[in-house]
């Protein structure tokens, strides 16, 4: 199992989204050589690079279910590290509206499956929501999810790769597998930057988790069929008008309409739920955003009078069947992590963990290295102090979010530089705010021109 000199890994790695990049900082922190490859430019560019944001509780995934387990455990890990890597949390809870008869009498339904989840809710009367949250519009009834918070999305993941990274792992971008071969003793994948050598391999290829399932064995257990989801971004000054994530009664089909805070200082509504053929067209229109600012404005009213500042699309590796779609392969030492849609920010590191004991199954341990410190991510968390708020920040280069060159020079100071503008704006937030980069984009692009990292990174 030890990897020798001739660059065989013990573990590869397919897709550096959200999940994958959990589960190598698992892999490496055991000591496991590591490989990552991530067929795009630069990592969380799928179905990680659009989402709500929101840390789960769990409160209303299936009970006993794989989602609900790793739901949990990633939930738990979060809490543990957050603070060893600057990672933040806007404390919001949440709560889950009725606002009508129809939907109140659901209400009995959930609150049973948060019980058998072992997640406590709080029963609310219309009174207790205006109360909580006086600009909403009136509702009939509700409860109140305690510990159903907001994450920033982007650096959390970047902070698992971050480690995996410090801990010997390799990270190949522009490397999408074409095709692979087992021999029984080393898979052989063949990838648009040359072939690698794995022991083991992992799959989270996310919205491609069936296309690499096929590369790899010539066959798919499921059929990914992307669900995109619209998002609406408000302008800042909505913030103020709510403290808590108002969720949706759910349907059969879907979660709903999520009205909430983000990271950043503004307030989002989304997603929709439009079921497409494509896996990367992650387009936006303007009939599905006017429903949704309709939507938002409906349940908080104060809306119509704030801007629009930004608008969004994520899609979601959605399956023909609801749950998420594990397997594990112990003959041609491959596990698969598929169909994890809109939960798996939250269910990351709990499935990390689950591929992990998988891997223990069929596979004698690994040497665990010695401990490195965890890196220390920025912070763009509006809540908390930023660079821009202190000195010798070599002064503000995107104005709409606060981006100064300190920032920058944080996104390009570690292992994991981007590799592109849309890298750069995951790391910083520049050019994400009202103007959309319209001012600053040119001085952004024209500072990352001589930095932009190289598509590999670790010693193969």
């Amino acid at each position: 199992m030890t990897a020798d000199r001739s660059g065989v890994f013990d573990i590869a790695v397919i897709g550096a989204g959200v999940v994958g990049c959990a589960v190598a900082r698992r892999f490496a922190r055991a000591g496991a050589r590591t490989l990552v490859l991530e067929k795009a430019a630069d990592v969380l560019d799928g179905a990680s690079k659009g989402n709500s944001a929101i840390l789960h509780t769990g409160f209303d995934a299936p009970p006993g279910s794989l989602e609900r387990r790793c739901m949990a455990a990633g939930y738990a890990e979060y809490l543990v590290i957050k603070d060893a890597m600057n990672l933040p949390v806007l404390e919001t809870d949440a709560m889950l509206v009725a606002w009508n008869d129809d939907e109140a009498g659901r209400l009995d339904d959930l609150r049973g499956r948060a019980a058998e989840n072992g997640v406590a809710v709080e029963p609310m009367t219309a009174a207790a929501i205006a109360a909580r949250e006086p600009g909403l519009a009136p509702a009939v009834a509700g409860f109140l999810v305690p510990g159903e918070h907001v994450i920033d999305p982007w650096s959390a993941p970047h902070a698992y790769l971050l480690d995996a990274l410090a801990h010997g792992a390799v990270l190949s971008r522009s490397s999408e597998l074409l095709d692979a071969e087992d021999d029984g003793a080393v898979w052989r994948l063949r990838t648009t930057r040359g072939a690698f050598g794995a022991w083991a391999v992992v799959n989270c290829a996310g919205l491609y988790g069936d296309v690499v399932d096929r590369r790899l064995t010539g066959d798919s257990p499921f059929a990914i069929r992307p669900r995109k989801g619209q998002f609406v971004v408000f302008d800042k000054a909505a913030a103020r008008l709510l403290t808590t994530t108002i969720l949706p009664t759910p349907t059969a089909r879907t979660k709903g309409v999520v009205l909430c805070r983000t990271i950043y200082g503004n307030l989002l509504v989304g997603p929709t739920a439009e079921d497409q053929e494509s896996r990367d067209d992650a387009g936006v229109d303007a009939a599905s955003l006017e429903t949704l600012r309709a939507q938002a404005i409906r349940m908080l009213p104060a809306l119509a009078e704030i801007d629009v500042t930004a608008t969004y699309a994520g899609l979601r590796p959605a399956t023909e069947e609801k749950g998420y779609r594990v397997r594990v392969d112990a003959d041609r030492r491959l596990i698969t992590l598929g169909g994890v849609r809109s939960t798996g920010l939250t269910s990351a590191l709990g499935l990390a963990q689950h591929a992990f004991a998988l891997h223990q199954s069929f596979a004698d341990a690994f040497a665990a290295p010695a401990p490195r410190d965890p890196p220390w991510m920025p912070n763009l968390a509006e809540h908390r102090p930023r660079a821009v708020n202190g000195p010798d920040n070599g002064g503000v280069v995107c104005h709409c979010e606060g981006v100064t060159r300190a920032d920058l020079d944080a996104a390009f100071g570690d292992a994991l530089a981007p590799c592109g503008y849309a890298g750069l704006k995951r790391r910083s937030r520049a050019g994400m705010g009202r103007c959309q980069g319209y001012y600053c984009a040119e001085t952004i692009v024209a500072y990352g021109a001589a930095r932009y990292a190289p598509p590999v990174v670790g010693d193969v």
